[in-house]
């Protein structure tokens, strides 16, 4: 049997303060609320085909092996394709809800190189905006 990975479905990242988080992806990257389960301590955003879920740091599905917030990362960065991909209404927009921006560059992702943008959440984690594999819009960049 070969498995064949389509595309990522999900990917849960643990919070301190989920309502903070969600707002975050909600108001400022453009994903909406899917589905919240309070009682678990989960909340699901979807962000276009794919869902981001932040799970409670302490809650019923947080398990002690997750280990004491802030001491390991568990996630490097989260990828968001986006299109259209203009770099400077990015950057004004999420610098206008006080983002801390990280690099703007060509990198390579699931269909090719292209610009992305990288910046950061109210937690800490990165996040990686990223454009369609168009080399002449990297003359913008």
């Amino acid at each position: 049997m070969k498995i064949h990975i389509r595309e990522i479905d999900h990917v849960v990242i643990r919070a301190t303060n989920a309502e903070t988080m969600a707002r975050f992806y909600c108001d400022v990257l453009g994903c909406s609320l899917e589905k919240e389960q309070r009682d678990l301590g989960l909340t699901q955003l979807r962000a276009g085909h794919s869902l981001i879920d932040l799970l409670q740091v302490g809650a019923r599905l947080d398990h002690a092996e997750n280990g004491v917030p802030g001491t390991g990362r568990n996630m490097d960065h989260l990828c968001l394709r986006v299109d259209p991909f203009d770099a400077d209404a990015l950057k004004a927009h999420l610098t206008g809800h006080g983002v801390r921006l990280g690099e703007l560059g060509l990198r390579y992702g699931a269909d090719g190189f292209g610009p992305s943008l990288y910046l950061f959440d109210p937690e800490g984690n990165m996040v990686e905006l990223k454009g369609p594999p168009e080399a002449a819009r990297m003359t913008s960049l």
